[in-house]
């Protein structure tokens, strides 16, 4: 390794040193709320009239530093950036900033607000609470099947049972499921859809009662049950991750204290030799028992 190469590499781990203080890292998440209150104001007509020069500057300005802090981080951790899944969301909300505002990408300009998701990425909990939701993707991805076969499953015998008498809500397959779907949320299910079909067909209450207990009931409780599941398999496990790094620094203090141990034992060894080397060299007597003490 040449010299060249290891002052770019101290470069790069003072750099990474530098922008990952903690107040660093705090300031840049003031910024991120800042520019969101900006980002909010801008769609007031009141204050952009009032204070839209301002606005606008001071939104250029954190832009330009969000920009800054983006060109650190790649120096300082050049290809691992790439691999690490926060940091190429950080790149895209910021690159989507610099977009041109006018021309055919000038809509995605509205994406701007994208950049108050960095707190995701820039506080640890935020981190846990989103990694806990992808990791249930599997298992909701499994119940959402289910119930996408049960709402199936019910529509077409709402379809078939009352589609002759409210063509508006059960005509076909898909206003069965928008209608479904809107008692499924128990919004307005009964006044506004059970009881008039009740009207027309009295024992109706029974497909609409049974349909909310397993729509709703259960299957929604099945996903809050898979997140709730994951959530706490992501904190057993930074718990257990907390106990191996503090195992591990117990055991490398430990390693630590006896070679210190070891090298005060060897100094005292050699301050022996040489206070024995100068008592012997001014002729002088020494006991057994300081002998036996040299000699260990």
């Amino acid at each position: 390794m040449n010299v060249e190469t290891t002052i770019s590499i101290d470069r790069r781990l003072r750099v990474r040193r530098w922008i990952e203080q903690p107040r660093i890292q705090n300031a840049i998440i003031a910024l991120i709320l800042v520019n969101a209150v900006l980002l909010g104001l801008e769609t007031s007509p009141v204050a952009m009239a009032t204070a839209g020069d301002l606005i606008v500057a001071l939104d250029q300005v954190i832009l330009a530093v969000f920009v800054v802090e983006i060109g650190l981080r790649l120096f300082a951790h050049r290809a691992a950036f790439w691999r690490d899944p926060w940091s190429v969301l950080d790149f895209v909300v910021v690159a989507i900033a610099l977009l041109p505002a006018t021309g055919p990408l000038a809509v995605l300009r509205a994406l701007r607000v994208l950049r108050v998701l960095r707190l995701l990425t820039m506080v640890p909990s935020m981190r846990r609470v989103v990694g806990a939701l992808l990791a249930t993707i599997p298992g909701l991805g499994s119940i959402a099947t289910v119930l996408l076969i049960i709402y199936y499953v019910f529509a077409v015998i709402a379809t078939k049972l009352f589609a002759a008498a409210y063509p508006e809500w059960f005509g076909d397959i898909g206003r069965s499921l928008y209608t479904l779907f809107q008692i499924m949320t128990l919004e307005s299910w009964s006044m506004g859809i059970a009881r008039p079909v009740m009207e027309r067909f009295p024992n109706a209450w029974v497909f609409f009662v049974l349909f909310i207990l397993v729509a709703t009931f259960t299957m929604l409780n099945l996903f809050i049950a898979i997140i709730v599941n994951a959530m706490q398999s992501v904190s057993e496990t930074e718990q257990r991750d907390a106990q191996r790094e503090m195992v591990a620094a117990r055991d490398h203090i430990k390693v630590d204290l006896h070679a210190e141990m070891g090298d005060l034992r060897n100094e005292l060894r050699e301050m022996k030799l040489m206070l024995l080397a100068i008592s012997t060299a001014q002729g002088q007597s020494h006991p057994v028992q300081y002998r036996k003490d040299v000699a260990t």
